[in-house]
């Protein structure tokens, strides 16, 4: 079992049942699905980039990505439906918390001048949204190996049923928020 789940289920499960007085523990706020998505618009014209931008996303999930595809042509852009233009995985059970643990105790304070992550990036629907300009912060990736850095949304899925909820979800698992 996951170090971060057990630290789930016998500290903030407790917890977060009495901050908002609820008395059956299957209704306390967890942790659904972690959703890692990578645009990578110059596949347009070469899609070496995004042959590496998948092999670097595996690395870092343990999994292998799904092609995102453009859902409908922009000519400005020389976008045509269909063109392969991203790439991301869908984590869940214990490869999710494995990565919500590195992702707050290992990444996110390699990233320069961190001061703590946004309070303002929910959805309103208790997901947290967070972006990374480049992949060379997670220590699975090889920086002499990396062509071009490449930036990610980390989008953290919860069963919360509000924002304040999955605050105190996320703060209690150690998300490092900054003040507002």
């Amino acid at each position: 079992m996951s170090r971060l789940l057990e630290k789930y289920r016998k500290e903030v499960v407790p917890l977060l049942q009495q901050e908002f007085s609820i008395r059956n523990k299957m209704a306390v706020p967890r942790l659904e699905k972690i959703v890692i998505n990578m645009g990578v618009g110059e596949a347009i014209q070469n899609i070496k980039f995004l042959d590496n931008a998948k092999k670097e996303l595996s690395l870092l999930s343990g999994q292998w990505p799904m092609v995102g595809r453009a859902k409908k042509s922009i000519s400005a852009f020389k976008l045509r439906k269909g063109h392969a233009i991203a790439c991301y995985v869908t984590l869940r059970g214990r490869r999710m918390y494995e990565f919500f643990d590195r992702l707050v105790n290992i990444v996110l304070p390699r990233v320069r001048d961190f001061k703590g992550v946004s309070p303002l990036s929910f959805d309103g629907s208790g997901n947290y949204t967070l972006g990374l300009r480049d992949q060379l912060v997670f220590p699975e990736i090889d920086y002499t190996k990396v062509e071009r850095t490449q930036g990610m949304n980390i989008t953290i899925v919860t069963t919360a049923k509000n924002n304040k909820e999955a605050y105190a979800l996320l703060e209690k698992l150690g998300m490092p928020f900054r003040e507002a």
